[in-house]
Protein backbone atom coordinates (compact mmCIF):
# COMPACT_ATOMS: atom_id res chain seq x y z
CA UNK A 1 0.00 0.00 0.00
CA UNK A 2 1.69 3.13 -0.75
CA UNK A 3 1.61 6.32 1.44
CA UNK A 4 -0.84 8.28 -0.23
CA UNK A 5 -3.16 5.09 0.53
CA UNK A 6 -1.98 4.96 4.46
CA UNK A 7 -2.33 8.48 4.12
CA UNK A 8 -6.22 8.90 3.64
CA UNK A 9 -7.97 6.44 6.28
CA UNK A 10 -5.42 8.64 9.50
CA UNK A 11 -6.61 11.62 7.76
CA UNK A 12 -10.39 10.58 8.11
CA UNK A 13 -9.34 9.70 11.58
CA UNK A 14 -8.19 12.81 12.77
CA UNK A 15 -11.46 14.47 11.15
CA UNK A 16 -13.67 13.01 12.47
CA UNK A 17 -11.46 12.88 16.20
CA UNK A 18 -11.41 16.90 15.69
CA UNK A 19 -15.24 16.83 15.14
CA UNK A 20 -16.20 14.84 17.89
CA UNK A 21 -13.94 17.46 19.78
CA UNK A 22 -15.70 20.33 18.84
CA UNK A 23 -19.00 18.79 19.47
CA UNK A 24 -18.09 17.94 22.78
CA UNK A 25 -16.51 21.43 23.46
CA UNK A 26 -20.50 22.88 22.31
CA UNK A 27 -22.24 21.02 24.96
CA UNK A 28 -23.36 23.78 27.29
CA UNK A 29 -22.74 23.21 31.26
CA UNK A 30 -25.77 22.53 33.77
CA UNK A 31 -27.92 26.24 33.69
CA UNK A 32 -27.21 27.92 37.18
CA UNK A 33 -30.47 28.49 39.14
CA UNK A 34 -30.98 30.24 42.54
CA UNK A 35 -32.90 28.35 45.27
CA UNK A 36 -34.19 28.59 48.50
CA UNK A 37 -34.60 25.67 50.89
CA UNK A 38 -38.55 25.83 52.47
CA UNK A 39 -38.89 26.15 55.69
CA UNK A 40 -41.83 26.14 58.62
CA UNK A 41 -43.16 29.00 60.06
CA UNK A 42 -46.20 31.93 61.36
CA UNK A 43 -48.01 32.48 58.29
CA UNK A 44 -51.04 35.18 58.85
CA UNK A 45 -54.20 33.50 58.89
CA UNK A 46 -56.49 35.00 55.56
CA UNK A 47 -59.89 34.75 54.85
CA UNK A 48 -61.19 36.00 51.21
CA UNK A 49 -64.87 36.71 50.84
CA UNK A 50 -66.80 38.63 48.13
CA UNK A 51 -68.57 41.59 49.84
CA UNK A 52 -70.64 44.77 48.98
CA UNK A 53 -70.53 48.51 50.27
CA UNK A 54 -72.88 50.07 52.34
CA UNK A 55 -73.00 53.47 52.99
CA UNK A 56 -72.39 53.89 57.03
CA UNK A 57 -75.85 55.82 57.46
CA UNK A 58 -78.83 56.23 54.61
CA UNK A 59 -81.34 59.20 54.93
CA UNK A 60 -84.63 59.14 52.86
CA UNK A 61 -85.33 63.05 52.55
CA UNK A 62 -89.26 62.86 52.28
CA UNK A 63 -92.05 65.80 51.69
CA UNK A 64 -93.61 66.63 55.62
CA UNK A 65 -95.84 68.83 53.70
CA UNK A 66 -98.47 69.09 51.04
CA UNK A 67 -96.89 71.86 48.23
CA UNK A 68 -95.17 72.61 45.48
CA UNK A 69 -91.82 72.69 45.13
CA UNK A 70 -89.96 76.08 44.47
CA UNK A 71 -86.45 75.35 43.99
CA UNK A 72 -83.92 72.97 44.14
CA UNK A 73 -81.12 74.34 46.11
CA UNK A 74 -78.12 72.01 45.68
CA UNK A 75 -75.87 70.38 43.44
CA UNK A 76 -76.80 66.62 42.72
CA UNK A 77 -74.34 64.30 43.53
CA UNK A 78 -71.89 66.67 45.86
CA UNK A 79 -71.45 66.73 49.67
CA UNK A 80 -73.79 67.92 51.80
CA UNK A 81 -73.49 69.01 55.48
CA UNK A 82 -75.88 68.44 58.17
CA UNK A 83 -79.18 70.65 58.15
CA UNK A 84 -78.07 71.84 54.45
CA UNK A 85 -81.17 73.29 52.43
CA UNK A 86 -82.22 71.06 50.05
CA UNK A 87 -85.63 72.08 48.35
CA UNK A 88 -87.82 74.82 49.24
CA UNK A 89 -91.90 74.34 49.09
CA UNK A 90 -94.32 76.91 48.34
CA UNK A 91 -94.73 78.68 51.95
CA UNK A 92 -97.92 80.46 51.41
CA UNK A 93 -100.36 78.23 52.52
CA UNK A 94 -98.13 76.92 55.45
CA UNK A 95 -97.80 80.52 56.33
CA UNK A 96 -101.45 81.18 56.41
CA UNK A 97 -102.37 78.09 58.31
CA UNK A 98 -99.78 79.51 60.70
CA UNK A 99 -100.96 82.66 61.45
CA UNK A 100 -104.83 81.75 61.38
CA UNK A 101 -103.39 79.35 64.92
CA UNK A 102 -101.79 82.06 66.39
CA UNK A 103 -105.44 84.07 66.14
CA UNK A 104 -106.85 81.24 67.53
CA UNK A 105 -104.51 80.74 70.31
CA UNK A 106 -104.91 84.60 71.06
CA UNK A 107 -108.52 84.42 71.30
CA UNK A 108 -108.24 81.56 73.61
CA UNK A 109 -105.67 83.46 76.00
CA UNK A 110 -108.34 86.47 76.15
CA UNK A 111 -111.04 83.68 76.83
CA UNK A 112 -109.13 82.28 79.93
CA UNK A 113 -107.93 85.89 81.45
CA UNK A 114 -111.29 86.53 81.19
CA UNK A 115 -112.50 83.84 83.55
CA UNK A 116 -109.71 83.89 85.57
CA UNK A 117 -110.50 87.63 86.36
CA UNK A 118 -114.27 86.35 87.37
CA UNK A 119 -113.07 83.65 89.41
CA UNK A 120 -111.50 86.10 91.41
CA UNK A 121 -114.32 88.22 91.54
CA UNK A 122 -116.34 85.29 92.50
CA UNK A 123 -113.99 84.30 95.37
CA UNK A 124 -114.84 87.40 97.74
CA UNK A 125 -118.58 87.27 96.72
CA UNK A 126 -118.67 83.68 97.90
CA UNK A 127 -117.39 84.21 101.09
CA UNK A 128 -119.87 87.29 101.73
CA UNK A 129 -122.55 84.70 100.42
CA UNK A 130 -123.50 87.53 97.67
CA UNK A 131 -123.42 85.05 95.12
CA UNK A 132 -124.49 81.36 95.46
CA UNK A 133 -122.05 78.00 95.80
CA UNK A 134 -123.27 77.15 92.53
CA UNK A 135 -122.08 80.22 90.68
CA UNK A 136 -118.76 79.81 91.94
CA UNK A 137 -118.15 76.68 90.85
CA UNK A 138 -119.40 77.05 87.43
CA UNK A 139 -116.89 80.48 87.07
CA UNK A 140 -114.17 77.93 87.85
CA UNK A 141 -115.23 75.38 85.39
CA UNK A 142 -115.25 78.21 83.04
CA UNK A 143 -111.53 79.13 83.84
CA UNK A 144 -110.36 75.51 83.69
CA UNK A 145 -112.57 75.08 80.28
CA UNK A 146 -110.58 78.56 79.14
CA UNK A 147 -107.24 77.28 80.07
CA UNK A 148 -107.45 73.80 78.33
CA UNK A 149 -108.87 75.66 75.15
CA UNK A 150 -105.83 77.72 75.65
CA UNK A 151 -103.50 74.37 75.54
CA UNK A 152 -105.20 72.90 72.86
CA UNK A 153 -104.71 76.40 70.79
CA UNK A 154 -100.94 76.55 71.68
CA UNK A 155 -100.65 72.89 70.49
CA UNK A 156 -102.04 73.52 66.89
CA UNK A 157 -99.84 77.12 66.86
CA UNK A 158 -96.68 74.73 67.33
CA UNK A 159 -97.94 72.05 64.53
CA UNK A 160 -98.58 75.10 62.35
CA UNK A 161 -95.02 76.23 62.94
CA UNK A 162 -93.85 73.06 62.41
CA UNK A 163 -95.58 72.60 58.88
CA UNK A 164 -94.44 76.17 57.77
CA UNK A 165 -90.55 75.48 58.62
CA UNK A 166 -90.87 71.95 56.67
CA UNK A 167 -91.86 73.80 53.20
CA UNK A 168 -87.86 74.43 53.83
CA UNK A 169 -86.17 70.70 53.68
CA UNK A 170 -82.92 70.08 55.11
CA UNK A 171 -80.83 67.33 54.77
CA UNK A 172 -80.66 65.28 57.82
CA UNK A 173 -77.45 64.06 57.89
CA UNK A 174 -74.14 65.42 56.45
CA UNK A 175 -73.06 62.98 53.68
CA UNK A 176 -73.32 63.04 49.50
CA UNK A 177 -77.02 64.09 48.28
CA UNK A 178 -77.75 61.85 45.53
CA UNK A 179 -80.13 62.63 42.47
CA UNK A 180 -83.15 64.84 43.18
CA UNK A 181 -86.69 63.22 42.39
CA UNK A 182 -88.31 66.14 41.82
CA UNK A 183 -87.97 69.33 40.28
CA UNK A 184 -89.39 72.32 40.22
CA UNK A 185 -93.24 73.13 39.91
CA UNK A 186 -93.83 69.24 41.27
CA UNK A 187 -96.62 68.52 43.79
CA UNK A 188 -95.47 66.72 46.63
CA UNK A 189 -97.27 65.01 49.15
CA UNK A 190 -97.40 64.52 52.62
CA UNK A 191 -99.63 61.83 53.04
CA UNK A 192 -97.69 59.92 50.66
CA UNK A 193 -94.37 60.83 52.08
CA UNK A 194 -92.87 61.94 48.25
CA UNK A 195 -89.46 60.84 48.22
CA UNK A 196 -86.97 63.98 47.07
CA UNK A 197 -83.69 62.70 47.77
CA UNK A 198 -81.27 60.78 49.43
CA UNK A 199 -78.20 61.45 51.06
CA UNK A 200 -75.79 58.20 52.45
CA UNK A 201 -72.84 59.07 54.51
CA UNK A 202 -69.54 57.46 52.55
CA UNK A 203 -66.76 58.05 55.12
CA UNK A 204 -66.91 55.26 56.44
CA UNK A 205 -68.42 52.40 55.17
CA UNK A 206 -69.73 48.86 55.56
CA UNK A 207 -68.17 45.90 53.98
CA UNK A 208 -70.60 43.02 54.40
CA UNK A 209 -70.14 39.84 53.55
CA UNK A 210 -70.47 36.18 54.62
CA UNK A 211 -68.73 33.00 55.82
CA UNK A 212 -70.12 29.58 55.44
CA UNK A 213 -70.49 27.60 58.89
CA UNK A 214 -68.00 25.20 58.26
CA UNK A 215 -65.47 27.64 57.81
CA UNK A 216 -66.15 29.36 60.80
CA UNK A 217 -66.04 25.38 62.41
CA UNK A 218 -62.42 25.08 61.42
CA UNK A 219 -61.68 28.36 62.48
CA UNK A 220 -62.86 27.57 66.35
CA UNK A 221 -60.98 24.13 65.66
CA UNK A 222 -57.89 25.55 64.94
CA UNK A 223 -57.88 28.03 67.84
CA UNK A 224 -58.62 24.87 70.26
CA UNK A 225 -55.92 23.01 68.82
CA UNK A 226 -53.50 25.55 69.43
CA UNK A 227 -53.05 25.72 65.35
CA UNK A 228 -54.37 29.43 65.16
CA UNK A 229 -54.14 32.30 67.33
CA UNK A 230 -56.23 35.04 66.92
CA UNK A 231 -56.39 37.70 70.58
CA UNK A 232 -59.51 39.76 69.20
CA UNK A 233 -61.70 37.85 66.44
CA UNK A 234 -63.69 40.64 66.73
CA UNK A 235 -60.78 43.62 65.29
CA UNK A 236 -59.83 41.50 63.04
CA UNK A 237 -58.10 43.58 60.06
CA UNK A 238 -59.86 43.86 56.69
CA UNK A 239 -58.25 44.48 54.01
CA UNK A 240 -59.82 45.14 50.41
CA UNK A 241 -59.81 45.15 46.68
CA UNK A 242 -61.46 46.12 43.95
CA UNK A 243 -63.31 44.40 41.33
CA UNK A 244 -60.38 43.85 39.27
CA UNK A 245 -57.71 42.75 41.98
CA UNK A 246 -56.16 46.09 42.91
CA UNK A 247 -55.99 46.97 46.18
CA UNK A 248 -57.76 49.91 47.61
CA UNK A 249 -55.28 50.99 49.92
CA UNK A 250 -56.77 51.73 52.99
CA UNK A 251 -57.50 48.62 55.68
CA UNK A 252 -60.40 48.62 57.80
CA UNK A 253 -61.22 46.14 60.98
CA UNK A 254 -63.61 43.25 61.72
CA UNK A 255 -66.79 45.35 63.60
CA UNK A 256 -69.74 43.05 63.52
CA UNK A 257 -70.43 38.82 63.12
CA UNK A 258 -74.06 37.80 63.36
CA UNK A 259 -74.76 35.22 65.86
CA UNK A 260 -77.16 33.47 64.24
CA UNK A 261 -77.31 31.02 60.31
CA UNK A 262 -79.00 32.23 57.54
CA UNK A 263 -81.17 29.50 56.58
CA UNK A 264 -81.33 29.40 52.98
CA UNK A 265 -77.36 30.61 52.76
CA UNK A 266 -76.22 28.09 55.47
CA UNK A 267 -74.17 31.44 56.06
CA UNK A 268 -72.69 33.75 58.75
CA UNK A 269 -73.39 37.76 58.01
CA UNK A 270 -69.82 39.62 58.97
CA UNK A 271 -69.42 42.92 58.57
CA UNK A 272 -66.55 45.60 58.16
CA UNK A 273 -66.35 49.46 58.85
CA UNK A 274 -63.61 50.62 56.22
CA UNK A 275 -62.30 54.53 56.09
CA UNK A 276 -63.27 55.90 52.85
CA UNK A 277 -62.23 59.66 52.77
CA UNK A 278 -61.90 59.81 49.15
CA UNK A 279 -65.36 58.31 48.65
CA UNK A 280 -63.78 56.17 46.43
CA UNK A 281 -66.14 53.01 47.66
CA UNK A 282 -69.85 53.66 46.33
CA UNK A 283 -73.04 51.80 47.76
CA UNK A 284 -73.83 48.47 46.28
CA UNK A 285 -69.99 48.46 44.52
CA UNK A 286 -68.60 44.52 44.55
CA UNK A 287 -64.96 44.01 46.52
CA UNK A 288 -63.15 41.20 47.62
CA UNK A 289 -62.43 41.18 51.26
CA UNK A 290 -59.33 40.01 53.10
CA UNK A 291 -59.21 39.24 56.59
CA UNK A 292 -56.31 38.79 58.71
CA UNK A 293 -57.42 36.84 61.82
CA UNK A 294 -54.78 35.97 63.45
CA UNK A 295 -51.59 33.92 62.71
CA UNK A 296 -51.48 30.26 61.96
CA UNK A 297 -48.79 28.45 63.19
CA UNK A 298 -46.48 25.83 60.87
CA UNK A 299 -47.11 26.95 57.85
CA UNK A 300 -45.34 27.95 54.51
CA UNK A 301 -44.64 30.63 51.96
CA UNK A 302 -42.34 30.90 49.12
CA UNK A 303 -41.66 33.69 46.84
CA UNK A 304 -44.64 34.76 43.98
CA UNK A 305 -42.28 33.99 41.18
CA UNK A 306 -41.34 30.68 41.87
CA UNK A 307 -44.76 29.48 41.25
CA UNK A 308 -45.94 28.39 37.67
CA UNK A 309 -49.46 29.47 37.32
CA UNK A 310 -51.55 27.73 35.13
CA UNK A 311 -55.27 27.84 34.41
CA UNK A 312 -56.55 25.16 37.04
CA UNK A 313 -53.30 23.97 38.73
CA UNK A 314 -50.11 25.31 40.24
CA UNK A 315 -46.49 23.95 40.30
CA UNK A 316 -42.72 24.81 41.50
CA UNK A 317 -39.63 23.33 40.68
CA UNK A 318 -37.62 21.47 43.17
CA UNK A 319 -33.80 20.03 43.12
CA UNK A 320 -33.63 16.96 44.63
CA UNK A 321 -30.79 14.28 44.06
CA UNK A 322 -27.87 14.95 42.05
CA UNK A 323 -29.06 18.54 41.58
CA UNK A 324 -31.73 17.11 39.10
CA UNK A 325 -35.09 19.05 38.69
CA UNK A 326 -38.39 17.99 39.12
CA UNK A 327 -41.89 19.72 38.91
CA UNK A 328 -44.00 19.52 41.69
CA UNK A 329 -47.79 20.32 42.20
CA UNK A 330 -49.23 22.74 44.81
CA UNK A 331 -52.08 24.17 46.16
CA UNK A 332 -51.85 27.93 46.49
CA UNK A 333 -53.39 29.66 49.66
CA UNK A 334 -53.46 33.54 49.67
CA UNK A 335 -50.99 35.94 48.81
CA UNK A 336 -49.18 37.14 51.79
CA UNK A 337 -47.59 40.61 50.37
CA UNK A 338 -45.21 39.02 47.35
CA UNK A 339 -45.36 35.59 48.81
CA UNK A 340 -47.53 32.46 48.11
CA UNK A 341 -48.89 31.07 51.35
CA UNK A 342 -48.45 27.29 49.99
CA UNK A 343 -51.37 24.98 51.45
CA UNK A 344 -49.84 21.93 50.10
CA UNK A 345 -47.45 20.21 47.77
CA UNK A 346 -44.33 21.58 49.61
CA UNK A 347 -42.30 20.08 52.99
CA UNK A 348 -39.94 21.37 55.51
CA UNK A 349 -36.11 21.14 53.29
CA UNK A 350 -37.65 20.80 50.29
CA UNK A 351 -35.55 23.49 47.58
CA UNK A 352 -37.45 25.76 45.95
CA UNK A 353 -36.00 27.07 42.25
CA UNK A 354 -36.87 30.82 42.41
CA UNK A 355 -34.06 32.10 39.79
CA UNK A 356 -33.23 31.24 36.33
CA UNK A 357 -36.64 29.12 35.85
CA UNK A 358 -36.57 29.90 32.18
CA UNK A 359 -33.34 27.46 32.07
CA UNK A 360 -34.43 24.35 33.65
CA UNK A 361 -36.58 21.49 32.29
CA UNK A 362 -37.87 18.46 34.25
CA UNK A 363 -35.21 15.62 34.89
CA UNK A 364 -32.16 17.52 33.88
CA UNK A 365 -29.46 18.26 36.19
CA UNK A 366 -28.51 21.93 37.26
CA UNK A 367 -26.13 24.07 39.13
CA UNK A 368 -26.73 26.00 42.48
CA UNK A 369 -25.61 29.52 42.53
CA UNK A 370 -22.71 29.83 44.78
CA UNK A 371 -21.54 26.30 43.87
CA UNK A 372 -20.14 26.55 40.55
CA UNK A 373 -16.43 27.51 39.87
CA UNK A 374 -12.92 26.71 38.77
CA UNK A 375 -11.58 23.71 40.45
CA UNK A 376 -14.85 22.54 41.33
CA UNK A 377 -16.72 19.91 39.48
CA UNK A 378 -20.01 21.14 39.10
CA UNK A 379 -23.19 19.54 39.92
CA UNK A 380 -24.47 17.01 38.19
CA UNK A 381 -22.35 13.92 38.12
CA UNK A 382 -20.16 12.58 35.07
CA UNK A 383 -22.18 14.50 31.85
CA UNK A 384 -20.58 17.72 34.09
CA UNK A 385 -17.34 16.31 33.92
CA UNK A 386 -17.29 15.01 30.35
CA UNK A 387 -18.57 18.67 29.13
CA UNK A 388 -15.56 20.29 30.59
CA UNK A 389 -12.46 17.61 29.87
CA UNK A 390 -12.66 18.31 26.13
CA UNK A 391 -12.89 22.26 26.54
CA UNK A 392 -9.70 22.14 28.31
CA UNK A 393 -7.91 20.28 25.91
CA UNK A 394 -8.79 22.14 22.93
CA UNK A 395 -7.45 25.19 24.63
CA UNK A 396 -4.09 23.58 25.25
CA UNK A 397 -4.06 22.70 21.67
CA UNK A 398 -2.97 18.71 22.48
CA UNK A 399 -5.32 17.32 20.93
CA UNK A 400 -4.80 18.10 17.23
CA UNK A 401 -1.05 18.15 17.18
CA UNK A 402 -1.57 14.37 18.75
CA UNK A 403 -3.11 13.22 15.87
CA UNK A 404 -1.57 14.89 13.01
CA UNK A 405 1.38 13.36 13.78
CA UNK A 406 0.35 9.57 13.41
CA UNK A 407 0.06 9.13 9.98
CA UNK A 408 3.59 10.95 9.19
CA UNK A 409 4.93 7.85 11.31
Amino acid sequence: MSVRTKFFPAALAILASACGGEQEQAAPPPPVVGTIVVETTSVPNIIELPGRVESLRTADVRARVTGIVERVAYEEGSNVAADQVLFTIDPREMRAAYQQAQATLQRAEASAANAQQVVERYSGLVDQQAISRQEYDAAIAEQRAAQASVAEARAAAEAARLNLSYTTVNAPIAGRAGRAQVREGALVSQTEATLMTRVEQLDPVYINFSQSTSGLLQIRRDIEQGRLNIERPDQATVQIFYEDGTPYGISGRLDFLDLTVAEDTGTVSLRAEVPNPERALLPGQFVRARIIAGEREGGIEIPQRAVQVAEDSASVFVVGENNIVAARLVELGPLDGEKWIIESGLEAGDRVIVDGLQKVQPGAPVQLKGQQGAGQAAPGGENSGTAAAPAGAASAGKAPTTETSRPAE
